[in-house]
């Protein structure tokens, strides 16, 4: 059976696609391909947003900045852009049937104490949370059809 991919795509591809690359990812299980890139790589994962997963028991530790071009060949059924950079500078994809746009802040810029930036990236977690695991529901629902 072909599973249908995902692809979550944001500026720098360290903090808000892989936040939504982990939470998609455990919302949907093995049935689908989730993966996150982004127009210009930060070429890292943010430290504070692998942290604020681990909180929620999701692991990100061994994802990886990747630049969205190295998707271009893959059948990437549906595109999801978390910020607007990503969603004007987006291609579109082979087989591509789906886009959505769901904007979030950039905790990568929060400022003050770590505790302070955890604040942030906290936040964005869980809003991201909410509008994802509600996706996943949606197409799990839909896929039962």
């Amino acid at each position: 059976m072909h599973k249908p991919t995902i692809l979550i795509l944001c500026t720098g591809n360290s903090c808000r696609s892989h936040l939504a690359e982990g939470i998609l990812r455990r919302a949907l299980g093995a049935g689908y391909t989730v993966a996150s890139a982004g127009s210009r790589p930060a070429g890292y994962v943010h430290p504070l947003a692998i942290k604020a997963m681990a909180e929620i028991d999701i692991d990100i530790s061994s994802h990886a900045s990747k630049h969205m071009n190295e998707f271009l060949t893959e059948d990437v059924e549906t595109l999801i852009t978390v910020c607007g950079n990503a969603d004007q500078a987006c291609p579109v994809f082979p087989g591509q049937l789906n886009r959505h746009h769901w904007g979030f802040d950039d905790p990568a810029h929060a400022t003050g104490t770590e505790d302070e930036q955890m604040q942030v990236f906290r936040r964005v977690r869980d809003e991201i949370r909410r509008v994802f695991e509600a996706y996943a529901a949606g197409r799990k629902d839909e896929a039962c059809r």
